[in-house]
C-alpha cells in the first residue's frame, strides 16, 4: 500500500524530523491516538486508507462513512478528532456535511481528501469550516503527517491549491467592496508579514526561516493575529483579512 495514492504533492512539514518519522514532537507525547473518521464513497479507497493508517501507532479509525449524510451521524455517535471526507458524494456531499458535522462534533477537525481541484470547491470547503484541503494524489505518508499536523492545530493545503485559493480570494475582493461597520483590528506591521506568508500557503516552520525568526515566535503572532481578528483558524483569518482589504495581492 505504499504509495497508493500517487506522487507527492501534498503540503510541507513543521519539520525534517516529521518529515523522517511522520510523527510531530508534540504528537509524540499525546497518550491516546488520533480518532480518525473517513468519509468516501468509494469503499475499496476506504479500505485502503484503513490499511495504511493502521500502521500509524499514533493515529486510530474509529468508523467509516459512505456519504455526508451518514458521516454526520456517524461523527455524533464517535466523536473523531479528525474527519477525513471527500467533496462530492452521493445523498449528501462533504461540504454539505462540514456544518452539521461541526454542529454535532465541534472539536472534530475536517480534511477534505478528494480529486476535486476546482477552486470553488476549495474556497466553500473553508467557508463551511474545513481546516484542511488536500488531493487524492498525495502520498499515503503525507496523508498521515497531515492528520497529525490538523491535530496540532495547524492547517493544510495542497500547494497547487494555495495559488487557486489567492485567486478567488482576488476574484472576491474585485466583485465585491463591503463596507466595513466597525475599523478593522489593527495588527503589527510583523503580523501582517506573518498573516502574508500565511496567506501563500507557508507553514510555521518556513515563515520562521523567511523572517529569521523562531517557530515558536510565528506560532505566538498567528495565535495573537486569530485572537485579534476573533477567528478560529489561519484560513479564516486570510479570507478576512482579504475581504477588509487588510491585505492585498497584486
Amino acid at each position: 500500500m505504499a504509495d497508493r495514492f500517487g506522487p507527492v504533492s501534498g503540503p510541507a512539514e513543521d519539520d525534517e524530523d516529521s518529515a523522517r518519522s511522520g510523527r510531530s514532537t508534540s504528537r509524540d507525547a499525546r497518550q491516546e491516538p488520533i480518532r480518525v473518521l473517513v468519509v468516501d464513497d468509494h469503499a475499496l479507497f476506504r479500505r485502503g486508507l484503513e490499511i495504511v493508517l493502521a500502521h500509524e501507532e499514533d493515529i486510530q479509525v474509529v468508523g467509516e462513512a459512505g456519504d455526508g449524510a451518514e458521516a454526520v451521524d456517524k461523527a455524533a455517535d464517535l466523536l473523531p478528532d479528525i474527519v477525513l471526507m471527500d467533496v462530492r458524494m452521493p445523498r449528501r456531499g462533504g461540504i454539505e456535511a462540514c456544518t452539521s458535522i461541526k454542529e454535532v462534533a465541534p472539536s472534530a477537525k475536517i480534511i477534505m481528501l478528494t480529486i476535486s481541484d476546482e477552486e470553488a470547491d476549495l474556497y466553500d470547503a473553508i467557508k463551511a469550516g474545513a481546516t484542511g484541503y488536500l488531493l487524492k494524489e498525495i502520498s499515503t505518508d503525507e496523508v498521515a503527517t497531515a492528520i497529525r499536523a490538523v491535530a496540532d492545530g495547524q492547517s493544510q493545503i495542497s500547494p497547487s491549491m494555495a495559488s487557486k485559493l489567492l485567486t478567488e480570494f482576488k476574484s472576491m475582493i474585485q466583485r465585491t467592496d463591503e463596507r466595513r461597520l466597525v475599523p478593522a483590528p489593527r495588527l503589527t506591521d510583523r503580523e501582517l508579514e506573518v498573516l502574508k506568508l500565511v496567506a501563500t500557503g507557508m507553514n510555521n516552520r518556513d515563515i520562521a526561516k523567511e523572517l529569521f525568526i523562531s517557530e515558536n515566535t510565528v506560532k505566538n503572532h498567528v495565535r495573537n493575529i486569530l485572537e485579534k481578528l476573533q477567528l478560529h483558524s489561519r484560513m479564516e483569518a486570510v479570507v478576512y483579512a482579504m475581504r477588509e482589504k487588510i491585505l492585498e495581492i497584486r
